[in-house]
């Protein structure tokens, strides 16, 4: 897999049917090392770890609706109160950055209304701060409250 501007981290991998899989803690099952599921493990890792994120307050993959479609959330980080603390939009590494992806992260938060976002692809972290519909660029990740 290709090496990320993140921590490392200790993670267990199988192989099924000949294809890795990785063990992802907060659902509990292996799931397939796709280059993008490469990057949300790192990022999971890096908020629990580096961040002190709490893990019983993130959901990885969950489902929401936006404009009648069935989208997922890559990771959502909610507060103590169960509101929308900090949504993440992870892409592969190979993805870049861009305009569109910036947009997508606004609209699924438009419905979800988490104070931050955090944008990356592994290589690139682009966080930023939502106040009154308006997304404003942090230099930094959200202390968690």
């Amino acid at each position: 897999m290709v090496e990320l501007n993140l921590p490392p981290f200790a993670y267990k991998v199988t192989k099924i049917d000949g294809k890795p899989f990785i063990f992802d803690v907060i659902r509990r099952k292996y799931v397939m090392i796709t280059p993008e599921e490469w990057v949300r493990q790192h990022v999971f890792h890096w908020l629990t770890g580096e961040h002190q994120y709490p893990k019983s307050l993130i959901r990885i993959e969950t489902g929401m609706h936006y404009n009648q479609l069935l989208k997922r959330t890559d990771i959502v980080v909610y507060d103590r109160e169960g509101g929308p603390f900090l949504l993440v939009e992870c892409k592969a590494p190979h993805v870049k950055l861009t305009d569109n992806v910036f947009d997508q992260a606004i609209r699924y938060n438009a419905v979800l209304r988490a104070k931050y976002i955090l944008v990356t692809n592994g290589l690139e972290h682009f966080t930023f701060g939502v106040e009154t519909g308006v997304a404003v660029v942090l230099g930094q990740i959200p202390i968690y409250p």
